[in-house]
C-alpha cells in the first residue's frame, strides 16, 4: 500500500478561519487523523482537519501543483 499525501488545516476558534498549518504522509485516513493529532499537537486547536491532496482541485492554474488534479477531476465528471 502507497502512503498519500494529506494537507493539514486548523483554526484555533470556533469563528476563525481554517489555516494550512502542514502535511503529513500516511498509509490511510485513520492513520492520517492520528499523525496530524500528533504532530500539530503544539496548539489547542478548536477544530483541525486533514484532506488528501489528490483531492485538492485546481481553479485557475493551469501549470501549478494540482494541475493534474483538475484533469482527474474533469474525467470523473468535476468541472
Amino acid at each position: 500500500m502507497l502512503e498519500r499525501t494529506y494537507d493539514v488545516f486548523a483554526r484555533k476558534g470556533r469563528g476563525d478561519a481554517l489555516a494550512h498549518i502542514g502535511y503529513l504522509e500516511a498509509l490511510d485516513d485513520e492513520l492520517a487523523r492520528v499523525y496530524a493529532w500528533k504532530t500539530y499537537d503544539e496548539e489547542r486547536w478548536f477544530e483541525m482537519i486533514i484532506v488528501p491532496r489528490s483531492a485538492i482541485i485546481a481553479v485557475n492554474r493551469e501549470d501549478g501543483p494540482f494541475a493534474a488534479n483538475r484533469e482527474t477531476a474533469g474525467r470523473e465528471g468535476g468541472a
